[in-house]
């Protein structure tokens, strides 16, 4: 079966709007090395349209710096599915997720491969609340943001979680890997 991994970048606050990290060529080297750890990615319709948008070539020349190349190729070209009631349809290398959250989110695990990789804050929530979640991964800024969204707001029961690794990185973020207690 293949493994949910969820990664997230975090502010000492518990911010986790994408405005609020540091980004950095050494964060998106780390964001590769996790993209490249599954088949494919899981995103809710906000989080799908959002990097859409940013990443989905062709950037206009100038618009990112040279180092962001690296993430905005490796994003492009893998494969992605979409859990949305609302959008008719999707292109960008993607797939429409429909019905049943907890089932087709099991088919998908159940499929050989490497394993998903969960991006965005809606959907990874109800994910956890189903369980569904292999490894968690923070990736926490220093920095305070003094606003919201806040990470896993209205989560129903608490997450306990076993802590099995940590990168610092030279802006001062780490990244901690966690795995649900079971």
């Amino acid at each position: 079966m293949r493994p949910l991994r969820y990664s997230i970048n975090v502010t000492l606050d518990g911010c986790c709007d994408h405005r609020g990290a540091i980004p950095d060529d050494e964060l998106h080297r780390h964001a590769i090395e996790n993209l490249e750890r599954a088949d494919a990615l899981l995103f809710g319709r906000v989080t799908y349209e959002m990097m859409e948008e940013a990443w989905r070539p062709p950037a206009q020349p100038g618009a990112r710096p040279d180092w962001m190349e690296p993430f905005a190729r490796t994003i492009d070209a893998a494969k992605k599915y979409v859990v949305s009631s609302t959008l008719d349809r999707v292109d960008w290398n993607a797939e429409l997720v429909r019905g049943d959250l907890g089932e087709a989110v099991q088919r998908l695990k159940r499929e050989p491969g490497k394993g998903l990789f969960v991006g965005g804050v809606k959907l990874p929530q109800a994910l956890a609340e189903l369980g569904l979640i292999d490894e968690y991964e923070f990736v926490v800024h220093p920095r305070v943001a003094g606003h919201g969204p806040t990470l896993f707001a209205g989560l129903s029961k608490p997450l306990d979680l076993k802590l099995v690794s940590r990168l610092e990185l030279g802006s001062g973020a780490v990244a901690m890997r966690y795995e649900p207690r079971r």
